[in-house]
């Protein structure tokens, strides 16, 4: 059973363990263990970069187009930075075809990844029912190629994936607060402010800064947990 703790009391390490194994949201902790939201965010530091959260984002149909899109995003737990690129569909192989492009494009050794249990990731849910993960799912088996642990979520629990469910809901806000005049013009506006996230924006679970600059200071300090050097990357399929 978690324990209760007073919103100003130090959390043990053992509940500091919890809440970096959790995939949960940091409100959802913060309220499990009596503590505020940035206490939370401090554990979650104890995290190295290569935690990756993805999800898939369905776009409104804009005038030009014949069908919706969909918008693949991935973001690593430790430094914030974000990943995406609009498909045209959800299907598993569009999701293999994102997780090559993100593995390319990231400077980071990805090791760990996190999704729902949609048919795009895992055979994990058929019909109403529910089975073990057989391993031979696609997605599965590019993530064992390219020796990546794929956990998944609770089933029918999606804030449990808050991390990138927080970033879709800036989305949203972008979308809600443009006018599109075309798929083109949308597409751009998504691919900038993603830019603009990895780039401009200060986080404050980062310690007020942007996710390149706190994915440049683990590379300065643990070069071993990457594979590029991490400058200019702008977040998008470009």
């Amino acid at each position: 059973m978690s324990m209760a703790l007073h919103k100003n009391a130090r959390t043990t390490p053992a509940v500091r363990a919890e809440i970096a194994a959790s995939s949960q949201t940091a409100s959802v902790l913060a309220q499990r263990y009596g503590i505020t939201e940035q206490t939370v965010y401090k554990s979650f530091k104890s995290y190295e970069p290569g935690y990756v959260h993805m999800d898939v984002k369905y776009l409104p149909q804009m005038r030009d187009e014949s069908r919706r899109r969909y918008l693949f995003v991935a973001i690593d737990r430790a430094t914030r930075w974000v990943f995406v690129q609009l498909k045209a569909n959800k299907t598993a192989a569009s999701a293999q075809a994102f997780l090559k492009t993100l593995h390319k494009a990231c400077p980071i050794r990805i090791n760990k990844l996190l999704t729902d249990n949609g048919k795009e990731f895992t055979d994990r849910l058929f019909a109403n029912g529910e089975r073990q993960v057989s391993g031979n799912h696609e997605f599965d088996q590019l993530c064992q190629a390219l020796d990546i642990e794929h956990r998944l979520t609770k089933p029918r629990t999606p804030r449990t994936n808050g991390m990138v469910e927080r970033f879709n809901g800036r989305i949203t806000d972008v979308l809600k607060t443009h006018r599109f005049d075309s798929r083109e013009d949308m597409e751009q506006t998504l691919l900038r402010y993603v830019a603009l996230y990895n780039h401009q924006l200060p986080q404050s679970a980062l310690g007020s800064k942007t996710p390149m600059q706190a994915m440049k200071e683990w590379h300065q300090q643990h070069p071993h947990l990457f594979h590029n050097r991490p400058y200019d990357r702008p977040g998008c399929d470009t």
